[in-house]
């Protein structure tokens, strides 16, 4: 596989427990998406939102990130409230929303169990977010939605962990002329317990306006 493609190939086997994963579920689910998903949004955006990997019945199904579930409905309508995307999300990959200044992708491109990855994941995964961040030539903030998607990006760039803590609503100045910006993620766990309130998410986005 070429380490510097954007995406992963459509039969990647990169990770055996996701492979293993994805053959499962496409017998079980054969009307679904199935595989690596891949980004949604231009190269040539200024914002780049990292998300932890595919929903089963969301992104998994429809192949468009953060589509069909739950993080969806909050992550749409509050790109488009800033105006980072525009159109209407029906939460289906050919609703007609598209995004404007913004690209989204995931730390893990394919469905994990239990929508839990694994440290070797993330490191299979490294190069295609690596390989995308050098794609996007006017790129000047990146946005983590959540630990392991911060995470991955620290470690994309080869920065220690410890030298920038994830903390919801934080903004880190990177050496690299970047700004990385915190949230927790947008999941519906986290709205339901109330970690995560639909205004607590907008003043992440609204800092970076």
């Amino acid at each position: 596989m070429n380490s510097t493609s954007l995406e992963p190939d459509v039969d990647c086997a990169l990770c055996p427990r996701l492979v293993d994963f994805r053959v499962r579920n496409q017998a079980k689910f054969p009307g679904f998406h199935n595989g690596p998903v891949k980004s949604f949004g231009p190269l040539n955006a200024k914002t780049l939102i990292v998300g932890l990997a595919p929903g089963l019945k969301g992104a998994n199904c429809t192949g468009r990130p953060f589509t069909g579930d739950g993080a969806g409905e909050l992550l749409y309508p509050t790109l488009i409230k800033f105006n980072l995307a525009k159109g209407h999300y029906k939460a289906a990959a050919d609703d007609g929303l598209t995004l404007t200044t913004c690209r989204i992708t995931n730390a893990v491109r394919c469905v994990p169990p239990e929508n839990k990855v694994i440290g070797a994941e993330t490191t299979a995964c490294s190069s295609f977010l690596v390989a995308e961040i050098t794609a996007m030539k006017n790129l000047t903030t990146i946005v983590s939605l959540g630990l392991v998607s911060h995470n991955a990006v620290l470690k994309a760039f080869g920065y220690k962990l410890s030298a920038y803590k994830f903390v919801h609503g934080a903004q880190h100045d990177l050496d690299n002329g970047l700004v990385l910006a915190d949230s927790y993620h947008c999941t519906r766990y986290n709205t339901n317990t109330g970690r995560l309130t639909p205004q607590m998410f907008e003043d992440v986005f609204k800092a970076l306006i």
